[in-house]
């Protein structure tokens, strides 16, 4: 019985140690053999083989590096974000007023469950309607991502204000010229 043991883990050996080396072909190793000595001969192989390139082996990659992620902010964040583009469009058949927001994340942490709010106002500063955006995922430092809130356009919407904070405590935003 041993034996038998003994000789299934050989073959399993042998098999492995060929199926590793398969990739490399007789005429390959000739003709490194042949061009790495100080007298270079052609092999010899027809002109038509020599003439037809062969694929090169596919080189081995390292996997991309996972991000690191930082911890959280708690407290006050920092958040820069640029003008807002303020478009109107139909959606499903109704009037929309959609607002574009860029927000880059300017703290030294994360910045998690990132909320924000717009509200729209009429001319007596009565709040008629607004939206909310939450960002499913934090946002590290340096990310920048984009915002779009879609109010439902309401007659007599005059002006409209936009609200920032987070899970863990509220954002100073800055406006800036560009991100």
């Amino acid at each position: 019985m041993k034996k038998y043991r003994m000789l299934a883990c050989a073959s399993t050996l042998l098999v492995v140690a060929a199926t590793g080396c398969a990739g490399v072909s007789d005429e390959a190793e000739e003709t490194e053999l042949a061009t790495s000595g100080a007298e270079a001969e052609a092999p010899a192989t027809p002109a038509a083989e020599q003439a037809a390139p062969k694929p090169a082996a596919p080189a081995a990659q390292a996997p991309a590096p996972k991000p690191r992620l930082s911890a959280p902010v708690r407290g006050i964040a920092q958040l820069g974000y640029t003008k807002p583009v303020v478009t109107t469009a139909k959606i499903g058949g109704k009037d929309f007023i959609v607002t574009k927001i860029q927000v880059k994340n300017m703290a030294d942490g994360a910045i998690a469950g990132l909320r924000v709010e717009e509200f729209w106002y009429n001319k007596a500063g009565d709040p008629i309607t607004g939206d909310e955006y939450r960002h499913p995922r934090p946002i590290q430092p340096g990310e920048i991502i984009t915002v779009t809130l879609e109010t439902p356009r309401s007659p007599g919407m005059d002006r409209n204000q936009y609200s920032f904070k987070h899970a863990n405590g509220d954002i100073r935003a800055a406006l800036q010229p560009k991100l």
